[in-house]
């Protein structure tokens, strides 16, 4: 899953990104309005973590704007604005969630993530496959029922072929739903993960490479 945070302090920015890094989250971060204007257009996302003032303006009068034109991709408001009217303000205005500053970080990655999930729509909360669950809320993942020690960007690629079995999904679209905008698309990153996550989920092999389309999860055997 990817996420956009929008907040001109840089500490907060980065720390923010830091900790939705940790969920197995990709994160593109910037501060002001125009800068997340073109993000958005850019990418695709799952959430957009927005800041309430910005140096170019009040980010609801940007997200009333585009719920009008029909976009749908949750959004979290960031504020110092802890009035009741405010919150009210935000929630009508194309807000789905609203956290007052100072805030826990672990608190804001996980109203995230629940965004993230409700954002999916019908996705069950634990995917299965084979003999391979991933429990998206708690961030697990077991093969034959043994938990498996998987890095924030293993779990995330599994979790994406995990919607997605039997389906060639394609380097590029592993790239954009699983790494930030930082990650050079001509780069082996993905072949590389791939190859780790093969090892940790042994045998019989689950991920098959399919010649010029990307990769997939098969039980037929024959993985390569």
């Amino acid at each position: 899953m990817r996420v956009l945070v929008v907040e001109d302090d840089e500490d907060l920015r980065i720390a923010v990104s830091a900790g939705l890094r940790s969920a197995a989250l990709a994160v593109d971060s910037v501060g002001d309005i125009a800068a997340a204007d073109e993000a958005l257009w850019v990418n695709s996302y799952d959430c957009v973590v927005f800041d309430r003032m910005l140096p170019d303006g009040d980010s609801i009068v940007y997200i009333r704007s585009r719920r009008q034109e029909g976009w749908a991709v949750p959004v979290l408001f960031l504020t110092a604005r802890d009035s009741l009217a405010d919150r009210v303000d935000g929630f009508e205005h194309g807000g789905d969630d609203y956290l007052v500053k100072p805030f826990a970080v672990a608190e804001l990655t996980a109203r995230v993530l629940s965004l993230c999930r409700r954002a999916g729509t019908g996705r069950p909360p634990v995917l299965r496959y084979a003999d391979v669950e991933v429990d998206t809320g708690r961030r697990e993942v077991r093969r034959a029922g043994v938990l498996l020690t998987l890095t924030a960007k293993e779990f995330s690629v599994l979790e994406y072929l995990m919607v997605r079995p039997e389906q060639a999904v394609s380097r590029a679209a592993l790239i954009e739903h699983c790494w930030d905008a930082a990650a050079d698309p001509m780069s082996n990153v993905v072949d590389v993960t791939i190859r780790r996550l093969r090892n940790k989920l042994r045998q019989p092999e689950l991920i098959e490479a399919v010649r010029g389309r990307g990769y997939r999860l098969t039980t037929a055997g024959g993985a390569g």
